[in-house]
C-alpha cells in the first residue's frame, strides 16, 4: 500500500487523488497534506515532491498596471501594494500592522517632544523646557521617531526622487527632513547662523516637535486609511465566504463522506441538506428545494429548484434536500468567476482617473515651486527671525500639499462600487463601461432571451375535434425525438399531468424549412407548419382562424398529422420574462429611448413590441447588420448600450458604447460585454444605470473635497492670508488637515455601500 511518507496517509488512486501518468513516473496527490509525490510503480517507493507555492501577485490601488510577486510599494505613488486576490478572512495585512506598530511608538515620543517644545506655556513643564539640555532631550525623543517610525515614508520620498515620480513622500520627505535637519544644525552649530534667530540664551528655535508630530500624523492617517481601503474589499469577502468549508460527497450506495471543497471534482455526486450552502455549479438530479440565490443575483425571491435545474455555489438551500452532480468546480463556478471579475474591474481605470493622474503629475512639482516661493517672499519680507519663518512656511506647504486625497478619489469610489454592484448581481468588467453608462441614452435590446425567457414553451394543446390531447403530445413528442430544432426541446420536455410515453417513430425524416416526418405502425406522421401539411395532404381550414390568432400573440403553431388526418396543433412561444414590462418602463422614464433589434420574424416581434410598448423596431436583422445599427444610431448622437445574450449579440455589444450581456446567455456574448446581469433580467440594467450615476456623483464629490482642500489650505500654508489676517498654520496642523484629507476621501467612497440601486 502506497504511504504518504509525509503524515502517513494511505495513498489512494481514485478521484479526487488524481494519478498523472508521465513516462514511467506516477505522479500522485494526497489529500491529507496537499503534497505531491512521484511513485516508482514498480518498487512503491516514495519520495515527497512539495510543489512549488507561487508568490501571490500584489498591485497598487492607484495604479493597476502595476504588478509584482509579493508586497511592496508602488513606484509611481509609493502606496503599498495590495493583493490581487482578496482573502476570506478579514485579517489586517502586513503594512497595516507594520503601519501600527510604528504610530504606537510615534505618538507617546512626539507628545512628550511637544510637551517640551512647548512648556513654556505650561508651568510645571516651564522649568524643564527651559533647562539648556531641553533641545537635546526633544532630539532624544524626535529621532527614533523620525528615523526609526518615519523610516518608510522617508525610504518612499528618496525612491520618488530616484525614480523621478514625484509623489506624496516626496512631499512628506522634503518637509520633515527640512525641519529635523535644521533642528539638528541648529543645537550642534548655532554659530553658522544670523544673530537674529538667537534667542536670550544664545540658542536657535528648533523644530524637532514638528518633526515629530509630522511623523505621527502621517502615520495615524496611514492606519486609518489602510483600514478604510481594506473596508472597500469588503464585499468581495462576503462573496468569498458564500463558500462551504466542506461537502457531502454521495456514493453509488448509501455511502457518504465528508470532502473539503477544493476535493470535489467535475461528476461528483453531491448531497446538500436543509440549511446548506451549494457546494458547487451543478445540476439536481434528485430531490427538490427553493434555493436563496440573492447574494448572487440581487433577487431576494428563493427559486424552486426540482431534478433538472441548475444551482450555482454558494446559494443557500431552503428547507428541502436534494442530490445534485456538480459540472462547474474551483475557479470555474460561478461564484469563483463573479469574485475575478469583480477584482479585475476593481483594479481597472476610469476615464476620469486619466485626468487626474495628469493633474497629479504636474501637481507635486507646482507644489515644490509654490513652497520655494513661500521660502525666499519669507526670507526677503517677512518679520524676524525671517529664517525661521520661511523654513516653517515652506514645509508646512510641503505638508498640506500632499496628492493622497487626489489620487484616491477615483479608485476608491470605484472599488466600493464594483463590490455594491456584485452584490447586486451587477458584474461591472471594467470601470470605463461604469463611467459611460451614467450617459447611455439609448438603448439596444435583443427580443430573444433578453424581452423573452429565450426557453420556448408549449403553451397550448390543441387537438381536433375527438383526438385525445394525449394522443396529440405522444405523436409530437415521439417525431421530436432526433430533432435539433429549438422548438423540439419545448415539446419534448413538455407533459400533461404525468409524463406522456413518446410514440416510436421509425424512418424518421427532417424537411428544411417546413418539419419533420416518420413512421409509426405502417401510417405516416408528420409535424410541421403549413407547407409541410399542405404537401401532405392535410386540411387546416377547420383550424386556420384560431392559428391565425395564436400568431398574433406572438406563437408559432406546429400542425400533428396522421396520414390526412390532422390530429392538431400546438402553440409554442417565448414568454416575456415578468420583469420586462416595468424595468423598461422604468428606463423610459429615465430618459432612455429604447430600440429592438431582432433577428425573429417582423410577425413576432411586433407582437412582442405591442405588448411591451416599444415603437421602434428592426425585425429579422442579421448578426452583422446589428453592429451597423449600432453604428448609425451613434452617428445620429445617441451614447449607445445594447443587451443581448447570444453569440449574434456580440458584435453588436462590441461596438456598443457599453454593452450588457444577460448571466444567463453566451460565454461570447459575456465577453464582448462590459457589464454581466447575472440574473439576466432587465431589472439588473436600472440598478447598474443608479449604480452609475451614484459612482461617478460619489468620484466628483471626492474629486471636488480634494481641490477643495488643496485650493484653501495651500495658500494659507504659504502665507498668503498673514499680511491681512494674520493667518498661519503649523506644519503640526497641516500634517493632520493632511491626513484627514485623505482619510474623508475614503469615509465619502465607503458611503457607496449603502447607496439604493434598486429598481
Amino acid at each position: 500500500m502506497l504511504k504518504d511518507p509525509v503524515c502517513g496517509m494511505t495513498v489512494t488512486i481514485h478521484s479526487p487523488h488524481v494519478a498523472h501518468f508521465q513516462g514511467t513516473d506516477v505522479y500522485f496527490c494526497c489529500a491529507g497534506c496537499k503534497a505531491k509525490f512521484i511513485a516508482d510503480p514498480a518498487r512503491y517507493a516514495t519520495t515527497a515532491v512539495k510543489p512549488p507555492v507561487p508568490a501571490a501577485s500584489y498591485t497598487c490601488p492607484m495604479h493597476a498596471q502595476i504588478r509584482q510577486s509579493g508586497p511592496g510599494t508602488c513606484p509611481i505613488c509609493g502606496m503599498g501594494l495590495e493583493p490581487v486576490e482578496a482573502a476570506a478572512d478579514a485579517a489586517a495585512g502586513p503594512e497595516l500592522i507594520d503601519m501600527r506598530r510604528r504610530f504606537w511608538i510615534a505618538a507617546p515620543l512626539a507628545l512628550l517632544t511637544v510637551l517640551l517644545a512647548m512648556g513654556h506655556d505650561i508651568r510645571a513643564l516651564s522649568a524643564i523646557s527651559d533647562a539648556p539640555g531641553s533641545q537635546w532631550i526633544q532630539f532624544a525623543l524626535s529621532t527614533p521617531v523620525v528615523l526609526w517610525c518615519g523610516w518608510p515614508l522617508l525610504v518612499r520620498g528618496v525612491a520618488s526622487v530616484a525614480r523621478r515620480n514625484l509623489n506624496m513622500f516626496t512631499l512628506i520627505s522634503m518637509g520633515v527632513g527640512a525641519a529635523y535637519l535644521y533642528s539638528l544644525v541648529a543645537i550642534l552649530a548655532p554659530w553658522i547662523f544670523p544673530a537674529d534667530l538667537h534667542g536670550v540664551r544664545g540658542t536657535i528655535d528648533v523644530y524637532f516637535e514638528a518633526s515629530a508630530v509630522i511623523i505621527a500624523l502621517v502615520l495615524l492617517g496611514q492606519v486609518l486609511e489602510l483600514q478604510a481601503r481594506e473596508r472597500t474589499g469588503g464585499a468581495i469577502r462576503a462573496l468569498l465566504q458564500l463558500a462551504p468549508k466542506i461537502a457531502h460527497r454521495a456514493g453509488d450506495d448509501a455511502d457518504e463522506s465528508d470532502i473539503p471543497l477544493e476535493d470535489i471534482v467535475v461528476g461528483d455526486r453531491l448531497r446538500v441538506r436543509p440549511g446548506e450552502r451549494v457546494p458547487a455549479d451543478g445540476i439536481v438530479q434528485s430531490g427538490a428545494s427553493s434555493v436563496d440565490e440573492s447574494m448572487l443575483t440581487g433577487e431576494p425571491m428563493p427559486v424552486e429548484k426540482i431534478a433538472g435545474a441548475r444551482v450555482a455555489g454558494g446559494s443557500v438551500n431552503g428547507a428541502g434536500a436534494f442530490v445534485m452532480r456538480a459540472d462547474r468546480v474551483g475557479k470555474d463556478t460561478l461564484l469563483a468567476r463573479i469574485v475575478a471579475l469583480v477584482s479585475a474591474a476593481q483594479r481597472s481605470q476610469a476615464p476620469i482617473q486619466r485626468l487626474t493622474d495628469r493633474v497629479a503629475g504636474w501637481f507635486v512639482p507646482a507644489v515644490i515651486a509654490i513652497a520655494g516661493i513661500a521660502f525666499i517672499v519669507w526670507l526677503v519680507w517677512g518679520p524676524a527671525p525671517a529664517l525661521a519663518h520661511a523654513l516653517v512656511a515652506a514645509v508646512t506647504v510641503l505638508i498640506i500639499a500632499c496628492p493622497c486625497a487626489l489620487g484616491l478619489a477615483t479608485p476608491m469610489s470605484i472599488m466600493v462600487a464594483m463590490g455594491r454592484g456584485a452584490q447586486s448581481g451587477v458584474l461591472v468588467k471594467n470601470a470605463a463601461a461604469l463611467e459611460r453608462l451614467e450617459k447611455v441614452n439609448t438603448l439596444v435590446v435583443d427580443k430573444t432571451g433578453t424581452l423573452t425567457e429565450g426557453k420556448p414553451r408549449v403553451t397550448g394543446i390543441h387537438p381536433s375535434r375527438g383526438i385525445d390531447a394525449g394522443l396529440l403530445l405522444s405523436a409530437a413528442q415521439g417525431l421530436e425525438q432526433n430533432s435539433e430544432h429549438p422548438l423540439a426541446h419545448a415539446i419534448r420536455s413538455h407533459s400533461v399531468g404525468n409524463r406522456i410515453a413518446p410514440m416510436s417513430i421509425t424512418e424518421f425524416t427532417s424537411v428544411a424549412g417546413e418539419g419533420v416526418y416518420g413512421n409509426a405502425d405502417g401510417q405516416v406522421m408528420a409535424l410541421g407548419n403549413k407547407k409541410l401539411m399542405d404537401g401532405a395532404g392535410v386540411d387546416l381550414r377547420t383550424v386556420s382562424a384560431e392559428a391565425d390568432r395564436l400568431r398574433d400573440e406572438g406563437a408559432t403553431v406546429v400542425f400533428v398529422s396522421r396520414g390526412t388526418t390532422l390530429l392538431g396543433f400546438l402553440s409554442i412561444a417565448d414568454p416575456v420574462k415578468h420583469s420586462t414590462a416595468a424595468a423598461l418602463g422604468s428606463m423610459r422614464a429615465g430618459g432612455l429611448r429604447i430600440v429592438m433589434v431582432t433577428g425573429d420574424n417582423r410577425r413576432t416581434a411586433e407582437t412582442i413590441a405591442g405588448i411591451l410598448g416599444i415603437t421602434e423596431i428592426e425585425a429579422e436583422v442579421l448578426p452583422g447588420r446589428k453592429s451597423e445599427i449600432v453604428k448609425r444610431l451613434q452617428a445620429a448622437g445617441g451614447v449607445v448600450a445594447v443587451a443581448g445574450d447570444g453569440i449574434n449579440d456580440a458584435p453588436a455589444l462590441a461596438s456598443a458604447d457599453v454593452g450588457i450581456a444577460m448571466g444567463t446567455g453566451t460565454d461570447v456574448a459575456i465577453e464582448s460585454a462590459g457589464i454581466t446581469l447575472v440574473k439576466g433580467d432587465l431589472d439588473g440594467i436600472v440598478r447598474a444605470r443608479h449604480l452609475s450615476r451614484a459612482t461617478m456623483r460619489n468620484i466628483r464629490q471626492n474629486l471636488g473635497l480634494a481641490f477643495v482642500y488643496n485650493a484653501v489650505g495651500i495658500p494659507i500654508a504659504a502665507g498668503v492670508f498673514y499680511p491681512v489676517f494674520g493667518l498661519r498654520l503649523s506644519p503640526m496642523i497641516a500634517a493632520a488637515a493632511m491626513s484627514f484629507s485623505s482619510v474623508s476621501v475614503i469615509a465619502n467612497a465607503l458611503r457607496l455601500r449603502f447607496v439604493g440601486i434598486s429598481a
